[in-house]
């Protein structure tokens, strides 16, 4: 009974963001070609990655009794660092990470700090260092040389919640050229302990649009991401959220907001509502809650539908959704097969090789973007 409880609590916590489901897989020797993470701060040669996804850290600590590096949203795990003569302490992790980003911190005599060599990512309800582990297929999230779409900050009134809210905004290339054009829109949610910032900072949304529709392989759409308001629940404890203070927000103040000041389709069959682990959990519930308001919904490590959830069939353009290899894509398969037989328009996508990390995200998000608003 406690094997199961304890079973339960993991897969709890992988799917509200909190921790990855695995770490990599220990090999024998480390090759040293190591070299500064794309992340570092300007100048700074730690933290270093190498050709097998190993990382190797260094820190500046002449009076502290123990440095450790802890990995993953959460802090899981740890990379023990050894001090040398000079004061600075170094350590590699003991086997390889799993392809492109992911938030660490320093413990440092029990203190948590970020590395002062790395650049800032807000998860984990903090803004926690990045590293990236360079990925064998980073060229459809790589800044090319195509025409860009612009990502702009706007502040929308919520009566709701008595204040001004921020969210951010995807508009795609040539929207300021073509005036007379409006476009569909999709609104994309992170997941548990980050914020609206992660989806263009961490999963690098607007370079997949840009090289996707410079492919020619995805209609032009604006993205739009908000704060889904997730923190405020206590680390694990899904079963205390409510939705429904962001879904007014989300449907009776963001969306109005956005239909009047940008020039979209506003109409549910070219909206559409994704996110990530429990931005997932959000969309599924605002989608089966409003039907009137999305034909597009997208699961992203965030569970899954089942046919009974659809009531009516003709509210809904597309199902989507995906996970990470190391996650439950048995789970992912299977009900988007369900979905299938029950005369839906499902698509299931697995990102082979990751885990509950933004390379699965990364990679989901470039699947999705050409299959919506076809119809």
């Amino acid at each position: 009974m406690m094997k199961k409880r304890i079973k339960l609590l993991v897969l709890a916590l992988s799917f509200a963001g909190a921790i990855p489901l695995s770490f990599g897989q220990q090999t024998e020797t480390a090759i040293d070609d190591f070299r500064p993470s794309s992340l570092n701060q300007p100048g700074k040669e730690f933290p270093q990655v190498n050709s097998q996804g190993y990382a190797r850290f260094k820190i500046e600590a002449p009076a502290a009794d123990s440095v450790r590096v802890s990995l993953g949203l959460g802090g899981r795990g740890g990379t023990k660092l050894t001090k040398a003569d000079d004061g600075t302490w170094m350590g590699t992790t003991e086997g390889p990470m799993d392809e492109g980003f992911h938030y660490y911190h320093v413990n440092v005599d029990g203190g948590i700090f970020n590395d002062p060599g790395a650049l800032n990512f807000y998860g984990s309800v903090r803004w926690e260092s990045g590293i990236e582990i360079p990925a064998h297929d980073q060229e459809f999230y790589a800044l090319k040389d195509v025409p860009h779409g612009h990502v702009q900050q706007i502040l929308f009134p919520s009566k709701s919640t008595d204040t001004s809210r921020r969210a951010f905004v995807y508009t795609p290339p040539g929207y300021e050229q073509n005036q007379a054009e409006k476009y569909p829109v999709l609104y994309l949610q992170h997941g548990w302990g980050e914020d609206e910032t992660a989806w263009t900072n961490q999963g690098h949304a607007n370079l997949i649009m840009d090289n996707l529709i410079a492919e020619g392989k995805s209609k032009p759409f604006i993205i739009v991401m908000t704060y889904g308001m997730t923190n405020e629940i206590k680390f694990g404890g899904l079963r205390n959220f409510d939705i429904t203070p962001f879904q007014t927000v989300m449907v009776d103040e963001l969306i109005p907001y956005v239909d009047k000041n940008f020039r979209t389709l506003a109409d549910a069959s070219h909206r559409a509502m994704g996110g990530l682990s429990m931005g997932g959990m959000e969309t599924k519930q605002i989608t089966l809650n409003k039907p009137d308001t999305f034909s597009y919904y997208a699961l992203l490590s965030g569970g899954t539908y089942a046919p009974d959830d659809i009531k009516d069939k003709s509210d809904v353009n597309l199902i989507f959704i995906s996970c990470g290899s190391k996650e439950n894509p048995e789970r992912v398969n299977e009900a988007t097969e369900a979905l299938k037989k029950a005369g839906l328009n499902a698509v299931s996508y697995i990102s082979e090789g990751t885990a509950h990390e933004f390379q699965t995200w990364r990679r989901s998000l470039h699947q999705l973007a050409p299959l919506l608003f076809k119809n």
